[in-house]
């Protein structure tokens, strides 16, 4: 199976990784923090970035295989010789990751599935709420529910319109990941070109309206999800604000 680029055995050089942590780690200069720390504080947190990038929680190693990872790891860092030479024993390697992703993501599907089912009934329950037969871009068809939370006074936007919007997106589990609000700029984007649920959800309010969409993984971002912050077969909510449509006449 391929693995997702998160989970390929990186050879990437340690320069590489610090200047993304720098890059990743840079604060505004009016929130510069004041502190000051310890060399330790400082590489156990770099030794953490290091380890967050290439999606090993996901992976789920026990403490045998955690030992290994970390003494291959200190090997490198002395300068010693590869165990094995990659290039024999690179496909076993891939095959082991191989099979750790795909028992992941079988067990990340399974929850998702179980929280959807638990979720949209509940939704379909609640007053307000409207929904339409949508379908994605590999032809599968699913439901959107949506509800109008305000009643705009201007057009319904096309799918071929871009749209300038102000949104939030959660889990069903209320975590935020990802939200224009908060980071205080609204976004514009062609509204065929996103998630199929946004395609078709919002062709239903008017310029100036609010709207909520409960979208389904398969009208969201699918098996695979959008690591590492949406995770596989996600049920996704979005608050939506259209505050314009740029016509493609318009552009």
């Amino acid at each position: 199976m391929k693995l997702t680029p998160a989970l390929k055995l990186s050879l990437c050089l340690l320069g590489s990784t610090a200047l993304s942590f720098a890059q990743d780690a840079e604060p505004a200069a009016e929130t510069a923090p004041a502190e000051t720390y310890t060399e330790a504080q400082v590489l156990e947190t770099f030794g953490w970035y290091v380890g967050s990038q290439v999606g090993a929680t996901e992976l789920e190693f026990d403490a045998a295989q955690k030992a290994a990872l970390l003494k291959g790891f200190t090997q490198a860092l002395e300068g010693q010789p590869v165990p094995v030479a990659l290039e024999k024993i690179g496909p076993q390697v891939q095959a082991f990751l191989g099979a750790k992703q795909q028992a992941y993501q079988e067990k990340a599907a399974a929850k998702g599935k179980a929280e959807a089912a638990e979720f949209f009934a509940g939704i379909k329950a609640k007053d307000g709420v409207q929904s339409i037969e949508a379908t994605n871009r590999e032809g599968e068809k699913d439901t959107l529910y949506y509800e109008i939370i305000k009643e705009g006074d201007g057009p319904m936007p096309k799918a071929t319109d871009t749209v300038k919007v102000h949104y939030t997106g959660k889990l069903v589990d209320g975590t935020t990941f990802d939200s224009s609000v908060d980071r205080g700029e609204p976004i514009e984007f062609p509204l065929n070109e996103v998630i199929p649920g946004w395609t078709e959800g919002l062709q239903h309010v008017k310029q100036g309206g609010k709207i909520k969409l409960y979208v389904s993984s398969v009208l969201g971002y699918g098996e695979r999800g959008s690591p590492p912050v949406i995770p596989p077969n996600s049920t996704l909510v979005f608050d939506v604000e259209l505050l314009d449509i740029i016509t493609p006449e318009a552009e």
